[in-house]
Order: C-alpha cells, then structure tokens, then sequence
C-alpha cells in the first residue's frame, strides 16, 4: 500500500526558469528579481504553452516597480482620492463613499499589500453589499480605476478587478406626459398667485416642453442666444461638453420675445431667473394627481411627439446636440409608434 508521502510529487528543472510538478505534470516558473524570487504556477502541462507562458510572466515582472511593492491598499486610496478633485461634486462624493468602504470593509484589510491582492479578494468584497445594478456598476467602476492607477504605476503587473462584468441595466419606458397633461401643469403652476415664482416656473416649463431643451440648457439660455434674423437658437449641452443650434420654433417665439422684452436692452441676461422647477413640477402633479413627472419628462414628450409626427429621427437627435445620427434616440425611444398616417404609407409602397 502507498503511503501519504509517497504520492507526493517534487518539483524537476526542465529549463531555464521552468519546473514542473511530477504529480501532475503542472509547470511552474522560478525567476529572481532584485534578489527576491518569485514563483507563479503557469497553469498548463503543456510545455510550449508553459514556455510561452514563462516568456510572458518574465516580461510582466521585469516592468514591475519593485520600490511600491510594500505599497497598501489603503495608500493607494488615498492616492487614488487625491486624482477626483476635478470631478462633478456628486461624483466625488460617490467615488469618496466607495473608497471608504474599501478601506473599511476589504477581506484582507487595508494594509494589505496591493501585489498580493487577487481577483478573489475584489469578488468578496463586492458579495458584502447588495445593491440595484447602477450602483454596482458604479462600484465595478471605481475598483477597476482605483488597481489601473496602481498599474499605470507598474506596482502590479495585472488588474485584479480586470476580471469584472458591468452588469446589464434594463431600459424601462419612463411615463412621458400627454400634451394635455402638460397643458394643464403649466397652467396649475401659473396659477399659483401666492407663490411670487409661479409665472418664473411656468415660463420654465413651458419653454422646456415646447422646445425640448434638458434643464441645464434651459437655465443656461441667455437673451443673446437666439438669433431672431436667422430664427436659430445657440444652446450648450452641459452633459457631452458641445455646443449646438436650434430652430427657433414657432411655438417658443412669443414666449422667448415676451421673456427678453423683460431684460434690459444690450444686457446679455439670462432668458429665466430661475435654475430649475423641480418643486412646481411637483406641487402641480399632486395637484392634478398626476404621476410625479420630471423635467425629463417634458423633453421626452417633445422627442416623442417629433417621432409621432414622422420627424427624420436624424433630425431630432441633432435638435438634443446628438453626434450619432440618430441611434440614441431610436434604441430610447423604440416604443414609439410613428405617426398613423407615415404608418399607411409605408403599408401602401409594400402592397
């Protein structure tokens, strides 16, 4: 009968670097770098994969910083904080939250050395929380920036958190206002006497419906952005950092000349006083009883009332500053049926 010990394999020297397992025929490297050796099993009992494989761990170590070896995860957050300053507040805020809780909460700790630390570590750190898919994203996000700054540093030869999948969000159709409904908020907001902003946050409203501007552009307009020779409005979408032009829409005209008739003349004065109606758009909801929409949702309602009418979707996506001809537009806005009348004539060329 074979004993314990006699089923142990030992490791033999079949190259330069390269051993491999008796047991199991498993090849292994043993390669020294600043006198401190290193041994990785190469996965394989195959040996001219296990030489490829040896080629390309030895070119990997060679690039590794040797003096941030003892470098800690919670150095490298810190580190890593330090390069979001110039972000969007929330995002900051976001990212900072995340950080902490790999601080606080990671498997090994924070003074973990970051070479040591392996994709298992990332994949039980991430199992502690339970949260929706965007926020999850949102983490895979910030782990796979927080080991790719360390890997730009070459104080690991490969990302841990490589390994990770966004997760894929559903697209729900968010409910768009019909344009009685929409009537009838701007009209309950302007109704609102006691409030000394209710005509400020019904123009608001109104012009973001009718013209289908988000809420920063909207906030942003100024007198001297509408061209009233050329009937174009020049507006800045914040979100992709571009500028773009409008038509000067017959339905915005008397309320954008009713609006700068107000401004003082040669004054470059901003078209509204006010940043946002979030709080009218939801006193006048709960008013009507209505669902709780948004200012998005006035803009989708522009989006699909052009679609409706069997406006070029090309078109409409450079009236939002789009730069992709259309295709963002067709996959949010793919429920929507085109206009009736298009629909039969489509029919009538098949027939």
């Amino acid at each position: 009968m074979r004993t314990r010990e006699s089923r142990k394999g030992a490791f033999q020297k079949v190259g330069e670097c390269l051993y491999r397992y008796s047991s199991n025929g498993v090849y292994y490297a043993r390669v020294k770098f600043n006198r401190k050796e290193i041994r990785r099993s190469l996965e394989t009992t195959d040996r001219d994969v296990a030489r490829r494989e040896l080629a390309r761990f030895k070119g990997a170590q060679r690039q590794i910083d040797r003096s941030q070896g003892k470098l800690t995860l919670s150095e490298l957050c810190d580190r890593f904080l330090k390069t979001i300053h110039h972000q969007r507040p929330k995002t900051v805020a976001q990212k900072t939250l995340i950080i902490q809780r790999v601080k606080h909460d990671w498997p090994t700790g924070p003074s973990n050395q970051v070479p040591k630390v392996g994709p298992s570590d990332v994949d039980l750190w991430l199992s502690r929380y339970l949260f929706g898919p965007s926020s999850r994203n949102l983490h895979i996000a910030t782990i796979k920036a927080l080991f790719a700054m360390a890997l730009r540093d070459n104080a690991i030869c490969h990302s841990p958190a490589g390994h990770l999948r966004y997760v894929k969000r559903e697209k729900p159709i968010r409910k768009t206002p019909s344009v009685e409904e929409f009537k009838a908020i701007v009209a309950n907001i302007r109704s609102q006497h006691f409030n000394p902003d209710a005509e400020e946050s019904a123009d608001f409203v109104e012009f973001i419906g009718l013209a289908g501007l988000g809420q920063a552009e909207t906030s942003a307009l100024r007198a001297s952005d509408i061209d009233w020779e050329r009937e174009t409005i020049t507006t800045f979408r914040h979100k992709t950092k571009t500028g773009f032009a409008i038509p000067l829409y017959p339905q915005v005209r008397e309320l954008l000349w009713r609006r700068c008739a107000r401004l003082n003349r040669g004054c470059d004065q901003r078209v509204f006083g006010i940043a946002e109606a979030k709080k009218a758009i939801a006193g006048a909801c709960r008013r009507l009883g209505l669902p709780k929409y948004s200012h998005r949702s006035f803009r989708r309602m522009f989006i699909t009332r052009a679609i409706e009418r069997g406006v070029d979707v090309k078109t409409i996506a450079e009236w939002q500053g789009h730069k992709d001809g259309g295709k963002l537009i067709l996959d949010t806005y793919s429920h929507v049926n085109r206009a009736p009348a298009v629909a039969r004539d489509m029919l009538d060329r098949r027939r």
